[in-house]
């Protein structure tokens, strides 16, 4: 790389088209990342002459990529002039859909989140409710707040996200939705605004939002644990998302603590029912109660009975903590994090008996220099810290070296070559799903 840099620095100018695009992504990442500002700066950080850097900072000023800020500060002659970044020059439309829930926002391009919506929805209602209703709130936050066009949709999705080959060549693979099997959604998501979609699991969209703007901001190293009706985590190591080999990392649900999966004796389900049997025998006397006034019980019934001092439901989340604790702790010896995030429905109904089970397994059967300055925490974000991470993936995606590569020259990622084709792929497809069959009428 240093060599490349040199050799276009010594020319002048950049010899051919790749080279031209290059040099423009480098210094737009410098200034968009704060790295450099000044035009000194840039020539310094990327090696190349200052008639190069001149020429690329006013193709990317007439872009509308880059504008000239205040004066910074001089050290000697005149004052430089700052560039910076146009956050403002698009946006990113994020979501986050779980089992019983939609949150949608919008995003500006630094992947700070402009406005949130949030509310009640359920996957049972199928993979077309669920698309319109996100269509139909996106074009009502574009239209309410009169920000620019969207640049890309960055998705969050209940269950792991297989890898696609590029992300502009083939669209993510949605498998761990049974129900939505066979509907085009992303495809019709991306078609329907016109955008490149990037989904990931909702965990790790959680870990990349906790790792920017919530309890693990600054950190490098962080583990988020998501505890619902499945368990997963998510790990950030040396600051970079970890997804595994093929999207699937973080599934310690599935982890046997004991007799049975972590998920069977410590999920939302798992604690529903422990309190139902335990209000049926008589174990429990607010559960009882509640019991019979609601006819059913969920893990937030059982978390407002420890708060208001039910023994059983004290002891019970305290137990399912542990659990939690036993099955992190191996984990946390292995990749030695500084924190360790607690989210989701159990985290937030658990209140500090779970909370104080997880610490007191992970702190027992962690090695004393892995635990000695590990902070575990519950999560302040709530269901921000998916749309927040949904924004940075979509951030880091479009700003990737390669990636960017392919856009800056033409001022958006919509005329990004290799996104044009791939939704001309998907338009055809789709056409040919609702075309009728060959010999017979459409109605």
């Amino acid at each position: 790389m240093v060599a490349e840099k040199a050799g276009l620095r010594s020319v002048g100018r950049p010899r051919s088209v790749d080279a031209a695009q290059a040099s423009l992504a480098l210094l737009l990442n410098l200034v968009r990342t704060g790295t450099a500002t000044t035009r000194q700066e840039l020539e310094r950080h990327s090696e190349l002459g200052r008639a190069v850097v001149s020429d690329r900072l006013a193709t990317m000023i007439e872009l509308g990529l880059l504008k000239e800020g205040e004066l910074g500060q001089a050290t000697g002659g005149r004052a430089p002039r700052q560039m910076q970044f146009r956050q403002d020059a698009g946006t990113l439309l994020v979501s986050a859909i779980d089992q019983s829930s939609i949150a949608l926002g919008i995003a500006d391009l630094n992947g700070q989140m402009l406005v949130e919506h949030h509310e009640a929805a359920h996957l049972d209602a199928g993979p077309e409710v669920i698309l319109d209703r996100l269509a139909t709130i996106f074009d009502w936050l574009l239209q309410e707040t009169e920000k620019p066009a969207p640049w890309g949709i960055g998705l969050a999705l209940p269950g792991p996200i297989e890898k696609p080959a590029a992300d502009f060549e083939t669209v993510p693979v949605l498998q761990t939705i049974q129900s939505w099997q066979g509907f085009p959604f992303l495809e019709r998501l991306s078609m329907r605004f016109g955008v490149p979609i990037f989904a990931r699991s909702g965990v790790q969209t959680m870990t990349m939002g906790e790792s920017k703007a919530g309890g693990g901001r600054g950190l490098s190293d962080i583990i988020y644990v998501k505890l619902g009706r499945s368990i997963s985590a998510g790990l950030i190591s040396e600051g970079r998302l970890h997804r595994g080999a093929q999207g699937a990392a973080g599934m310690i649900g599935h982890n046997r603590v004991g007799d049975e999966l972590l998920e069977a004796g410590a999920g939302a389900d798992a604690i529903a029912r422990e309190g139902k049997a335990a209000a049926e025998e008589g174990r429990s006397p607010y559960l009882a109660q509640t019991l019979e006034r609601q006819g059913e019980l969920s893990v937030v019934d059982i978390g407002h009975a420890a708060q208001l001092g039910d023994l059983f439901c004290v002891e019970l989340l305290g137990r399912c903590g542990r659990l939690v604790g036993e099955a992190l702790a191996p984990l946390t010896n292995l990749v030695n994090p500084s924190l360790i995030v607690i989210g989701g429905v159990v985290a937030e109904s658990g209140g500090d008996s779970l909370l104080a089970g997880i610490r007191e397994a992970v702190y027992r059967q962690s090695h004393p220099m892995v635990s000695r300055d590990l902070q575990i925490m519950r999560s302040q974000m709530g269901a921000s810290s998916g749309l927040v991470g949904a924004a940075q993936v979509v951030v880091e995606e479009l700003f990737a070296p390669a990636m960017l590569q392919g856009w800056v020259g033409q001022g958006s990622p919509l005329h990004h070559p290799e996104f044009q084709k791939n939704l001309e792929r998907v338009t055809a497809a789709l056409a040919t799903k609702a075309a009728p069959p060959a010999g017979r009428v459409a109605p």
